[in-house]
């Protein structure tokens, strides 16, 4: 059953546009020519989204593809399918790659053993505190939100993956 999600390219150097879009097509087996528009946050560098279909496990195939490319900053979104859960990517220098598990409503889900586990080893309550925010993927998102809000309104290519 396919699925459908979105690719983020919140950050890249103009330079690696190109790249960017050969390791899309690379996953998705279709050419991808994205419309790139500047990042006002981080002037010279450029950004752009495109919605992909394809197999479960295509999110995760995408953001292994971009995370060759250290400097950029994205997101991959996977929505759920029948069989399969949805994920969610994201990716910022110098932090690395947070993966997540994702509901119906794009929320980050934590299952009962790793809550389980959390609260066990956390000794006092900022650990635990600290502890949900990392399972969460809080530092991320907090790194990426102002590239975010500077894409509102940003236009967006759809992608299917062929096969």
């Amino acid at each position: 059953m396919p699925t459908r999600g979105v690719v983020y390219v919140h950050s890249t150097p103009l330079a690696v546009c190109s790249h960017v879009e050969w390791a899309i097509a690379r996953v998705l087996a279709a050419p991808v020519n994205l419309k790139w528009t500047a990042q006002p946050v981080d002037p010279g560098a450029r950004r752009a989204e495109c919605g992909w279909s394809g197999r479960p496990g295509t999110g995760a195939e995408l953001a292994a593809a971009l995370r060759q490319w250290p400097m950029i900053r994205f997101e991959v979104t996977e929505e759920p399918s029948p069989g399969a859960d949805g994920e969610r990517f994201m990716y910022v220098p110098g932090r690395g790659l947070f993966r997540a598990t994702v509901g119906a409503a794009g929320d980050i889900q934590l299952g009962e053993d790793r809550l389980r586990s959390i609260m066990a080893a956390a000794r006092a309550p900022e650990a635990l505190a600290h502890a949900l925010d990392k399972a969460l993927g809080t530092a991320w998102d907090a790194e990426l939100e102002p590239y975010r809000y500077a894409g509102d309104g940003a236009p967006v290519t759809l992608l299917t993956r062929v096969g």
